[in-house]
């Protein structure tokens, strides 16, 4: 059966920086070798994870990189900005409005703290349901 975990924000580091906790996910996706796709709001956005992952962690090395060359299919951490394409995967983190495209296992929901930006995952959370999804809460 398909997952969908929905992260909603509340610990003050991760309200001051939503993307530690997409950095993290991404980290322990990549330890566990998942491949992943993570759907970015913006190209700005996917740019901000792309500097952000390098930074992360000085101890580990997440292999990331934004979608768009010949190596995507090789890449573990794949970043996708809205305008670009590319195969699915069986684990996807989904930034966005809408619910996550594509056929996938599970996705992770980040869920900002602001409650104007939340008012979109909850549809997500009844689009996911109806669809068959055993979705989970954590807070963060």
């Amino acid at each position: 059966m398909p997952r969908a975990d929905f992260y909603l924000i509340d610990k003050p580091r991760f309200r001051d920086d939503p993307l530690l906790l997409v950095c993290e996910l991404a980290k322990k996706a990549f330890e566990t070798g998942q491949p992943t796709l993570i759907l970015a709001r913006s190209f700005e956005q996917a740019e901000l994870l792309d500097e952000k992952l390098w930074e992360y962690d000085e101890a580990a090395f997440i292999p990331h990189q934004i979608a768009g060359d010949d190596d995507d299919a090789i890449t573990p951490v794949l970043i996708m900005p809205p305008d670009a394409t590319t195969t699915d995967r069986a684990l996807v983190i989904n930034l966005r409005d809408d619910p996550a495209p594509g056929l996938f296992e599970r996705v992770l929901e980040v869920v900002p703290a602001d409650e104007a930006q939340r008012l979109g995952s909850r549809q997500r959370w009844k689009t996911y349901q109806h669809a068959g999804f055993e979705v989970k809460k954590y807070d963060m």
